[in-house]
């Protein structure tokens, strides 16, 4: 009996002291993420330091390398929490009006898109402006960058599948059927080719009329965003066909 509980308390000692150290991993791992966006707010991407970011923590190189072994791991890591950021305020947005016609869901998800942008310009800016000199993005981004895209096609899929469908689209030139044949296989084989061309068309002018916003395009230009986003982002779900 003895032996017994002696070795129950020595699985329970082992097993607290790596719950600590899982929760240390943790609560480090947040804080060289949390100095990396301030540093991205500073001063850009493209000068992210795995050094700084140390000596800004109080951490000697070597140890902040065990979590993250170069700048490219930590800016992957970034990357993908940004993603991850946007789309779950996207797919929040979708689910708070899930009920809704098509038309109405696809407007929730744009303004979800903007209003995240607004609230992480830095972070914006780093998926969605200037590539960072020498970074490649591994395939573990593409997931999350496909929420909100995935998000609108099932949109319009649901409004092809109900009552009344798409509006027709017309169909697109010659040059370019096997390119949008090529797009609907691979992006929404159920829906015709000519609706997920423009559903890409629309995706691009969604994410670029956020950027012209966020980045200073439209001073002087436009002073009444939001309607304006409203009016805008409306007339693109218009061009995928929704009624």
């Amino acid at each position: 009996m003895c032996a017994l509980l002696s070795s129950c308390a020595r699985l329970i000692r082992m097993s607290t002291a790596q719950g600590a150290r899982a929760r240390a991993r943790i609560e480090v791992t947040a804080a060289i993420k949390d100095e990396a966006r301030r540093q991205l707010a500073a001063e850009g991407a493209a000068k992210l330091s795995l050094r700084a970011v140390a000596r800004e923590l109080g951490m000697v190189s070597s140890a902040l390398y065990r979590y993250f072994p170069s700048r490219d791991d930590l800016l992957t890591a970034l990357i993908i929490d940004a993603y991850d950021s946007l789309g779950e305020s996207a797919e929040q947005a979708h689910d708070a009006v899930a009920e809704a016609a098509p038309p109405e869901r696809w407007l929730a998800v744009c303004e979800a898109v903007r209003r995240w942008a607004l609230g992480h310009p830095h972070e914006y800016a780093l998926i969605y402006g200037s590539p960072v000199p020498g970074y490649v993005a591994p395939q573990t981004t593409v997931p999350p960058a496909a929420r909100v895209g995935l998000l609108l096609i099932g949109i319009v899929r649901d409004a092809h599948d109900g009552p009344g469908g798409l509006e027709e689209l017309p169909p697109v030139p010659e040059d370019l059927h096997a390119e949008a044949e090529r797009i609907a296989a691979d992006l929404a084989p159920d829906l015709p080719s000519q609706v997920t061309a423009a559903l890409v068309v629309a995706w691009a002018q969604l994410f670029g009329l956020v950027g012209f916003e966020l980045f200073g395009q439209f001073n002087r230009v436009v002073e009444a965003r939001e309607p304006f986003f409203r009016h805008a982002v409306r007339q693109l779900g218009r061009g995928v066909g929704l009624r």
